[in-house]
C-alpha cells in the first residue's frame, strides 16, 4: 500500500467510525464501497488492494458531500519545495559566513570550521542514541519532526468553516466534523511518523552539506582576493600541547593530502601576537578536507539512507492490520466469519435475548459471524471463566454480558470482569454489555421514579466497570431495535478513550 492509499484508508476510517449523525455517510454507502471495490479489484485480490481501492472509491463519493475531505487530503501532502528550500537557505548562509573570522588571521586552534565539525559530531551521537532507543522499543522523534507534525495537524484540522450553514452551526455538526478530522490528523501523524522523520532527516542532512560546502566555497573565494595568515594563541596551552592537539584533529587530512603538520619549533614561530604567522593556504586545505570527512561524507551517506527509507515507506506503507476497523474489512473481503465469545455473568439470557444479541453483533461484525455463548457463570464461581477463554483465538471478540437487574458488586461482578481481562487472549477485543431487559420489565416506565431508578442503576454499573477501565453499552435485548443497538455497540468499540475512564 502506498502512502497516498494509506492516507485515504485512514481518512475514510475516521469518517466511518464517526457517529452516524455527524457525517453524510450511511451504512448503504459503506456497503456500496465494499461492493464496488470487490468488483474493481476482484474477489481474489490481496486484502490491502481491496482496502486501498475501497478507500479511493468511497472518498470520491464522500468528497462530493463533505468539502473537508479534499482539504484533509491536501493538508497531508508532503511539500517537495521544503526539500530544496532549506538546503538553498543553508547554502546561502554558508556562503555569507566568514569561516575564518573578520581579522583574516586563522587561529589554527579555533577556526569556526572546527565548531561546524564539533556540532556535526554531536548530531551523529544523537542519531546513534536515537537508533538505540528505537531498537529498545522506545522511539523518540526529533524536535524538528515533532514541530513539523504539529504544523501538519493544524493544516489538516479546519478552522471556522465560513460556508457552513446556520443549521450546521446550530446542531454542532461543524464542531463534530472538526473532531473527525482531528482524529484523522492524529492517526495520520502517528502512522506516518517514521516516514516524516526520514524526510525531515534527509532534508537536514542535505542542508548540513550545503552549509558546509557554502562555507568552504566562500572561504576559497575570499582567499583569492585576501591574504590569510595562520597562527595560534592560547592562555593555557604551550607549543608541545598544541602539537598534540593538532595531531589529533588534523592527522587524517595530513595523511591524505601529504601536507605535513608543523613540529614544535615551527609552532612556536607561528604564535600570535609575537609573530605574524605563516601563509594559511595549507591549513585551509587541511580543514577543508576534514570538513569533507566529518561533515560532507557522513551526511551524504545518512541522506542516502534516509532517502532509501523514505522511498520504501512511501511505496510500502504499513497499516495496522490488527486494528479492528481494518481487520473487519479484511475479514469481509476474505469471507472469514468473525468469532464472538459471549460470557454471561450470573444469568442465562432468554432465547429472544440471544436472537437479538446475534442480530446486534451481526450488525457490527457481519451476518456471517460465529457466535459462541458460554454457559453462565454462577455466583462464587467467577474463576471458571478461565476455561471458556483458554482456547479462544486472539482474533476473537470477547463479550462480558451482565444483567442490569443485578446490583453491581465488586466482590462478584468485579472479580468476574477482572478474570476476563486477565485471561482473554492478548490482542482480543473486550466488549462489556449490560442487558436491561429484565430490569425494564420491573422498572421500565417513563415516570420520574422509574427513570431515576434506571439512571441510578446505570451509574452504578458505570462506576464498577470504570474501575476496570471499561465502558459499558446498555441494551435491552428483549425490546431494542437490533440495528440501532448495533450502532451503539459499534460506536463504543470505535471510540478512542483519550482520558482515563471515570464514572
Amino acid at each position: 500500500m502506498t502512502e497516498s492509499e494509506a492516507r485515504n484508508a485512514l481518512l475514510l476510517r475516521a469518517f466511518e467510525l464517526a457517529p452516524a449523525d455527524v457525517v453524510r455517510w450511511t451504512d448503504d454507502d459503506r456497503a456500496w464501497a465494499s461492493r464496488a471495490a470487490a468488483e474493481v479489484e476482484g474477489a481474489s485480490a490481496a486484502g490491502e488492494r481491496f482496502v486501498a481501492r475501497r478507500a479511493q472509491l468511497a472518498l470520491e463519493r464522500l468528497g462530493t458531500r463533505e468539502a473537508i475531505v479534499r482539504r484533509a487530503q491536501r493538508g497531508t501532502d508532503w511539500r517537495p519545495w521544503f526539500g530544496w528550500a532549506l538546503p538553498a537557505i543553508a547554502l546561502a548562509a554558508g556562503l555569507a559566513t566568514d569561516a575564518i573570522g573578520p581579522s583574516r588571521q586563522v587561529n589554527v586552534l579555533a577556526p569556526p570550521l572546527l565548531a561546524v565539525m564539533a556540532w556535526n559530531l554531536v548530531v551523529y551521537l544523537s542519531i546513534a542514541v536515537h537508533a538505540l532507543l528505537r531498537r529498545s522499543g522506545h522511539p523518540q522523534r526529533g524536535a524538528i519532526a515533532r514541530a513539523i507534525a504539529r504544523v501538519a495537524q493544524r493544516a489538516i484540522v479546519p478552522g471556522r468553516d465560513r460556508t457552513a450553514d446556520d443549521a450546521d452551526d446550530a446542531s454542532g455538526r461543524r464542531r463534530a466534523r472538526r473532531a473527525v478530522i482531528a482524529r484523522f490528523a492524529a492517526d495520520w501523524t502517528k502512522a506516518s511518523a517514521r516516514l516524516t522523520a526520514a524526510r525531515v532527516a534527509r532534508v537536514l542532512h542535505v542542508s548540513a552539506i550545503a552549509f558546509a560546502l557554502g562555507a568552504l566555497a566562500g572561504l576559497y573565494v575570499r582567499g583569492l582576493v585576501f591574504e590569510y595568515r595562520a597562527g595560534w594563541e592560547s592562555t593555557f596551552l604551550d607549543a608541545n600541547a598544541m602539537h598534540a592537539v593538532l595531531g589529533f584533529v588534523l592527522k587524517p587530512a595530513s595523511l591524505l593530502t601529504g601536507i605535513p603538520l608543523p613540529d614544535v619549533a615551527r609552532l612556536e614561530a607561528m604564535r600570535f601576537p609575537e609573530t605574524g604567522g605563516e601563509r594559511a593556504a595549507p591549513w585551509i586545505h587541511l580543514y577543508a578536507l576534514m570538513v569533507a570527512l566529518v561533515v560532507v561524507v557522513p551526511r551524504a551517506l545518512l541522506a542516502l539512507y534516509d532517502r532509501a527509507l523514505e522511498h520504501r515507506l512511501a511505496r510500502s506503507f504499513p497499516l495496522p492490520a490488527a486494528d479492528r476497523y481494518f481487520a473487519s474489512l479484511l475479514r469481509e473481503h476474505s469471507g472469514e466469519a468473525a468469532l464472538v465469545l459471549v460470557l454471561p455473568c450470573h444469568f442465562v439470557p432468554s432465547p429472544q435475548a440471544t436472537l437479538t444479541l446475534r442480530a446486534v453483533l451481526g450488525a457490527v461484525f457481519g451476518p456471517t459471524l460465529k457466535l459462541v455463548v458460554a454457559p453462565a457463570t454462577d455466583y462464587g464461581d467467577e474463576e471458571s471463566v478461565d476455561g471458556a477463554l483458554a482456547s479462544t483465538p486472539a482474533t476473537a471478540v470477547v463479550v462480558a454480558l451482565f444483567s442490569a437487574s443485578a446490583t453491581p458488586e465488586a466482590e462478584t461482578h468485579g472479580v468476574f470482569l477482572a478474570r476476563v481481562l486477565a485471561c482473554r487472549p492478548p490482542g482480543s477485543e473486550l466488549l462489556a454489555l449490560v442487558d436491561e431487559s429484565a430490569f425494564a420489565s420491573r422498572f421500565g416506565g417513563s415516570d420520574p421514579v422509574s427513570l431515576r431508578r434506571r439512571d441510578e442503576r446505570r451509574q452504578a454499573w458505570k462506576r464498577l466497570l470504570a474501575a476496570h477501565e471499561c465502558r459499558p453499552v446498555f441494551v435491552d435485548l428483549e425490546r431494542d431495535d437490533a440495528t440501532e443497538a448495533g450502532r451503539r455497540v459499534r460506536e463504543a468499540l470505535d471510540r478512542r478513550i483519550a482520558q482515563p475512564v471515570s464514572a
